[in-house]
């Protein structure tokens, strides 16, 4: 883990009483001068009971422009400083907001700040819930690996295991090693797709053609503003609608339809196909990782959650829509290249 930098510990002054330093600077300034002139013009330093309460009530008026100044800007910012210090220590449940700003300034600076710190908690939320995704999901084929070999190993020789029962178990380990390395595959695609944004441009025609390469089983065929550049990579929006092409394609489907229409800067695509379609108790979930439909027969629930993902990288977004006839229609938004 990356330590942050500490600044060097030194005494500093307060901004209280920077402010209340520089007031009553400005202050002592004009009460020099008056007791200099009068120095010169009577010979004397001595003030007059007027000159005197002209001057108990500037230096009032200016104590009061220090608490004021005190209350609207260095208040806010030790409460700031205060909040930081609960929610790194308490997570969401701190996340809240200050009882007061004080300044346009400071209440920009606060929101912005709770913002990130919202951002960041539910980081570290979604990774601690997909690190423990992970783990499952690798240990599940890995047990079933072990105690395969095990089996195998402990064979008898005077008392062999049966052919079929070790060809079946052979089996299974080599069904669950590719189980493992689909599922390295797709935490790589996930990471790639997490990363920071690649600047890139393409169209959807030139996805489109090399989808047809990628699924020859599927017919694939793309309408519309198949030619207006987009602020993508071809990779990232071949992964993206790959992995929908996959899973309609593991569904059933024989077709898949891309069409495409421009909105106020942003690319629209919608993506149908007409396979099996999606259950309707479980719509709401194909979004979370390693959530699948087809787990028994290898599906590792991850491609959706990759498309998601790397569209989310490049500004962009990816939903559900209702299916017209049969099969998963999905529309997603890409924002056009400037």
């Amino acid at each position: 883990m990356t330590q942050a930098p500490r600044v060097r510990r030194k005494w500093r002054p307060t901004l209280a009483l920077i402010v209340y330093a520089v007031l009553l600077a400005v202050l002592a300034l004009p009460i020099s001068i008056l007791i200099w002139l009068r120095t010169i013009e009577q010979g004397t330093g001595s003030l007059t009971a007027a000159e005197i309460g002209a001057l108990v009530i500037a230096l009032a008026f200016t104590l009061g422009v220090g608490y004021v100044l005190t209350r609207s800007i260095t208040g806010p910012i030790e409460a700031l400083i205060g909040r930081t210090q609960e929610i790194a220590q308490g997570g969401k449940a701190a996340l809240k907001p200050l009882e007061r700003y004080g300044t346009r300034e400071i209440a920009t600076l606060s929101q912005s700040f709770l913002d990130l710190a919202g951002e960041l908690v539910e980081r570290t939320d979604y990774v601690r819930s997909f690190a423990a995704h992970v783990c499952h999901e690798l240990k599940s084929p890995l047990t079933a690996i072990r105690g395969a070999a095990e089996l195998l190993l402990e064979d008898d020789a005077e008392a062999p295991m049966p052919e079929a029962d070790r060809r079946r178990f052979l089996e299974n380990i080599l069904a669950d090693a590719e189980r493992l390395d689909r599922l390295l595959v797709r935490l790589r695609e996930l990471a790639h797709a997490e990363l920071p944004v690649t600047k890139g441009r393409t169209t959807l025609a030139e996805v489109a053609a090399a989808l047809v390469r990628r699924f020859p089983a599927l017919e694939i065929s793309s309408s519309g503003d198949t030619e207006t550049g987009i602020a993508l990579t071809r990779e990232a929006l071949a992964i993206a609608i790959g992995n929908i092409a996959e899973n309609a394609l593991q569904h059933g489907a024989s077709r898949l339809e891309l069409d495409a229409s421009t909105r106020e800067r942003t690319l629209i695509v919608v993506v149908s196909d007409n396979g099996s379609g999606i259950p309707v108790g479980k719509r709401a979930l194909i979004f979370q990782p390693f959530f699948s439909t087809r787990r028994e027969s290898g599906g590792t629930g991850m491609g959706l959650a990759i498309a998601q993902a790397m569209l989310a990288s490049h500004g962009g977004t990816i939903r559900l829509m209702d299916a017209r006839d049969r099969g998963a229609r999905f529309e997603i938004a890409i924002p056009v290249a400037g």
